[in-house]
């Protein structure tokens, strides 16, 4: 007797069939994959772009904003105060990016193959922690280079940061998805706002430069509390605000969840549309 697969139309958005996104485990680890390979594929670097790109953007900012400009670092070394700004904004922005154009991106295969849709933002998402593992290494060695030894607050941290920003990433992606699927504008106007959205964040100030105003900025910003955080925490520039960070971490979590919501919510006509 062979089994019979039944597919039923939601009826909640929240009604989740855990048990067919476990068995759906293989395609999740080839979606991600998927998306690892062509991001990098015939290019002539490859990888080495995830490594170039900080890199390049730390030196031209280093230059523009630290020795021209004159940006308050609070006494950390500019170089390693904008890496570490970088990796964490790259990560998000390229997050929020895929996540965003995922039902684009996976048009073809949602026509034609039924699996939890769920799976297209989430495992663009994923595919971006790969960037992270050379950029991270730099960290490492820059660390070195500088002679600094972070606290180990904010080794323990680090990965926290890190999901807390992917959440939030994730949250607004699923959010925007649908709208990107069913009107290719949000395509165009994205990395506009993502542009826009950079200059919003400390990637080459710091938050003290604002006073009190700082502390909102970092509560409704996921990647401005997490970069500021891993500065202070490898330097010590500042004690550890925890309700700040706790208001953060559920404005994430907010954020999460009402872009899941959506998600599922307009689940059942992403075919129709796209």
């Amino acid at each position: 007797m062979t089994d019979k697969i039944v597919i039923k139309p939601q009826t909640h958005p929240l009604d989740i069939n855990w048990q067919e996104i476990w068995d759906s485990r293989d395609l999740f680890y080839y979606l991600t994959w998927r998306d690892i390979k062509v991001r990098y594929k015939q290019t002539v670097l490859g990888v080495a772009w995830i490594i170039l790109q900080p890199l390049v953007s730390m030196v031209v900012f280093t230059i523009v904003f630290g020795n021209f400009a004159k940006i308050k670092s609070d006494d950390i070394p500019y170089p390693i105060f904008v890496f570490i700004g970088l990796l964490f904004w790259n990560f998000f922005s390229s997050a929020l990016s895929s996540s965003s154009n995922s039902l684009i991106s996976n048009e073809n295969i949602l026509k034609k193959v039924y699996f939890p849709r769920l799976m297209a933002p989430v495992s663009s998402t994923f595919a971006h922690i790969v960037d992270l593992v050379p950029t991270l290494l730099i960290l490492v060695g820059m660390l070195v280079y500088y002679k600094t030894v972070p606290s180990l607050l904010s080794l323990v941290l680090l990965p926290v940061l890190l999901i807390m920003m992917q959440i939030a990433a994730l949250g607004v992606g699923m959010f925007l998805a649908p709208i990107n699927a069913k009107y290719r504008d949000v395509r165009y106007i994205l990395p506009f706002f993502i542009q826009l959205l950079m200059f919003a964040t400390p990637v080459i100030y710091s938050t003290s430069m604002f006073g009190g105003t700082s502390q909102w900025i970092r509560m409704v910003n996921p990647v401005a509390e997490a970069i500021e955080i891993s500065r202070s925490g490898f330097f010590g520039t500042r004690p550890m605000d925890w309700p700040t960070f706790g208001i953060s971490i559920i404005f994430s979590l907010v954020v999460f969840f009402v872009g899941f919501y959506y998600f599922r919510l307009k689940e059942n006509s992403f075919v129709d549309i796209l």
